[in-house]
């Protein structure tokens, strides 16, 4: 196809209540939105990186300004046959995965809109419904962590992710074990530990979880293949798998038995792809997160997800989760799938059936740019 235009919004969608992790915290999340279009054609995605470099290097301003003033001027013009050969021509900068993603992903759903098929059936995925967990941030206390852990046990989640950085660690884990002994946990510590720590995660080890997700540094492996060693609860590698290459590695390595794979930390859904695939070949298992996306990410992310080796309920959320009102329309919305269970279903719409809402949008926006060939 060729592309005659793109356009980048930076925006600012404010959080109902703030956002806590080990690395932070959020009151609003900062994102960049790609509209690509080609001969009257135009699809939209996002990329999520927040406003600070505190989950990774990239962060929103700065993916805005990668696409505007050097990587979407590549594109524009040009015929692009394939996501590898986008990627191939966005390799002369170096990283910068999340404004790469943007564009890849942008282009695959204008892609499935050209061939009026949705994205999902274009990857390659066959299921038209989602299984999804539930995932709690660091709270105020243990006490209203336990209210919300078991509204989603009632609610029939079938796994519970939570947050854990220091100060908000294993005391707080073992207080929810204890009430909830045969619950689905896992723990996403965010590169908050080192291997000093090592004695703490061995009491970890004891308490059944079905995985330590980023226990150590954003960018390291090697310390991750010693942690898994002395462990028998999977690592799942996030931030240290930036690119087909670093999966390729962290699965020579040992670094984890497990990867979680956000659609624009790895450079867009081509990258997703090929990870996918490597590691459905070494028998390693994948599952999908987030970064809280708007509806416009979350459908990119939900389409990928449909893929047989995402096997964990993925971290995609309802728009009420996070969001009063959603920018992307319509909102995402949990449906109750054959078991009871809350679950996401795919829209079989040509793309991914979603759009930013006009209004929503220019309330948000803190910058936009316009690239035409």
């Amino acid at each position: 196809m060729r592309i005659d235009s793109i356009e980048v919004v930076h925006v600012a969608m404010p959080l109902i209540y703030p956002w806590r992790t080990a690395y932070g915290e959020d009151a609003s999340v900062q994102s960049v939105l790609v509209r690509m279009e080609s001969q009257g054609i135009a699809a939209w995605s996002e990329a999520a990186p927040l406003a600070a470099p505190q989950y990774l290097p990239e962060w929103a301003g700065g993916v805005f300004a990668c696409i505007r003033d050097w990587l979407a001027p590549i594109l524009v013009g040009q015929e692009i046959a394939s996501g590898e050969e986008l990627q191939a021509r966005l390799s002369f900068v170096k990283g910068n995965s999340f404004a790469k993603g943007g564009l890849d992903s942008a282009w695959w759903v204008l892609e499935a809109m050209r061939r009026e098929i949705p994205l999902y059936r274009l990857l390659g995925g066959r299921r038209s419904q989602v299984d999804v967990g539930a995932d709690f941030g660091i709270m105020d206390s243990v006490d209203d962590l336990l209210v919300a852990i078991e509204r989603a046990v009632e609610a029939g989640f079938k796994r519970t992710k939570l947050k854990y950085g220091p100060g908000w660690d294993l005391p707080m884990l073992k207080v929810v074990r204890k009430n909830f002994p045969d619950h689905t946990f896992h723990i996403d510590c965010n590169s908050g530990y080192r291997l000093s720590d090592l004695e703490m995660f061995r009491e970890i080890d004891e308490l059944g979880l079905a995985m330590i997700e980023q226990p150590l540094q954003y960018n390291d492996l090697a310390d991750h293949a010693r942690l898994q060693e002395e462990l028998k609860t999977p690592v799942c590698l996030d931030e240290s798998v930036t690119s087909p290459d670093k999966a390729r590695k962290a699965i020579e390595m040992g670094s984890c038995r497990i990867v979680n794979i956000k659609t624009c930390r790895v450079g867009g859904l081509t990258p997703a792809l090929e990870i996918h695939n490597r590691c459905q070949e070494a028998g390693i298992p994948c599952w999908i997160g987030s970064m809280l996306e708007s509806a416009v990410g979350a459908r990119v992310n939900l389409a990928l997800s449909t893929l047989e080796n995402f096997t964990y309920p993925a971290d995609l959320f309802p728009t009420s989760r996070f969001y009063r009102k959603d920018l992307g329309r319509p909102e995402v919305f949990l449906d109750q799938g054959p078991s009871g269970q809350p679950v996401m279903s795919l829209s079989e719409e040509p793309g991914h059936g979603t759009e930013p809402d006009p209004a929503m949008l220019a309330e948000c926006t803190v910058a936009r740019a316009k690239i035409t060939a």
